[in-house]
């Protein structure tokens, strides 16, 4: 029988049967009744040993078949078949496990699904302007070309790679934050310099669009975080302004603190953003009905990465006498709940 290939079992029946042959020579001794009565009671209680300890293998047996189904994809797992007691324990702690194990298994089919399409979106973008290289390069290699024809080409050849550098090294730094590898500074920012750092890569993009940035920050206003980074998140918000203000229009920035946290909002006086993109424009790869021929969707991402790693929130709304308002928040306690809003 398998019951006794057990060595336990095996073991704790020769046990049984050494005590019984022990107790029923010595009753034999004293009277045949008397040995008879121990053997009978001593074969009794053997028996309802191996009954019981049979049963409780079963249940094992069977808990050990329904968690072969569960590996298996069966999603069934019966609670009602065991008692109280300690199989009732086991079973319902591998229960929680098996739920447990599923969700994880979840989870990485569905971060499975979005690498593979973040994969697919960075290959796109990619393509693209790599397609736009091979064919420059190809008629820069056509001997009869003017010099004035050459230059225009090496102008445009020269737009296409620092789009594809600025891509790169966005995913990079995305990829970056995601895995946890990136160590925000805990120092303290002054909103004032920062937004000096963050504007000054566009000063002459706005001058060509004779646009005005207007800075009424208080010097005082500061918050803990990377100065840095920050310098990243708010460059690409500034930069989305500057392509949907107008010529000629104004891109303002304030700020303010109080006990909780700090916050900082820009904000441009141009068309604004359709309602239907608002909820979509942190997502990465988005583009906007209105985005420029250039964007690439990844640049408010990577705004919104950045300052939620460092306790913060940001939101976007349309301000109703026209253009776009970014709200960020910077919290001075980690408690903090975040969660990143879109708003019409």
């Amino acid at each position: 029988m398998g019951f006794f290939r057990n060595a336990e079992i095996r073991r704790f029946a020769s046990l049984l049967l050494g005590l019984t042959i022990v107790f029923a020579s010595a009753a034999f001794r004293v009277s045949a009744t008397t040995g008879q009565l121990v053997l009978a009671v001593c074969l009794v209680l053997i028996a309802l040993f191996f009954i019981f300890t049979k049963r409780r293998y079963a249940l094992l047996a069977q808990l050990s078949l329904e968690l072969d189904h569960v590996l298996h994809g069966d999603e069934r797992f019966d609670l009602a078949t065991y008692a109280e007691g300690e199989l009732a324990i086991l079973h319902s702690q591998l229960a929680k496990m098996t739920v447990r194990l599923r969700e994880q298994a979840d989870a990485l089919k569905q971060d499975k699904v979005l690498l593979t399409n973040a994969i697919a979106d960075i290959s796109h973008q990619l393509r693209t302007p790599l397609t736009s290289l091979n064919l420059i390069v190809t008629m820069l290699r056509q001997s009869e070309l003017s010099e004035a024809r050459r230059l225009q080409l090496a102008q445009e050849l020269q737009q296409l790679l620092t789009r594809v550098d600025w891509l790169i090294e966005a995913l990079l730094k995305m990829a970056k934050i995601d895995a946890g590898a990136v160590v925000f500074q805990q120092e303290q920012v002054s909103v004032h310099e920062l937004m000096q750092q963050a504007a000054a890569p566009f000063a002459i993009a706005m001058e060509l669009r004779e646009q005005h940035l207007v800075v009424e920050v208080p010097v005082e206003v500061s918050y803990t975080g990377d100065l840095a980074w920050s310098c990243e998140a708010l460059g690409n918000i500034i930069k989305n302004c500057l392509e949907h203000a107008p010529v000629g229009g104004t891109i303002a920035v304030t700020a303010k603190a109080n006990a909780i946290y700090t916050e900082i909002v820009i904000s441009d006086n141009g068309k604004g953003i359709d309602p239907a993109d608002l909820p979509h424009l942190f997502e990465r790869f988005y583009k906007g009905k209105n985005a420029s021929a250039q964007s690439v969707g990844i640049g408010l991402a990577l705004a919104r990465s950045i300052v939620t790693a460092q306790n913060g929130t940001i939101k976007v709304e349309n301000r109703p006498e026209g253009g776009t308002r970014f709200t960020l928040r910077f919290y001075v306690s980690n408690s903090h709940s975040l969660s990143d809003e879109s708003v019409i």
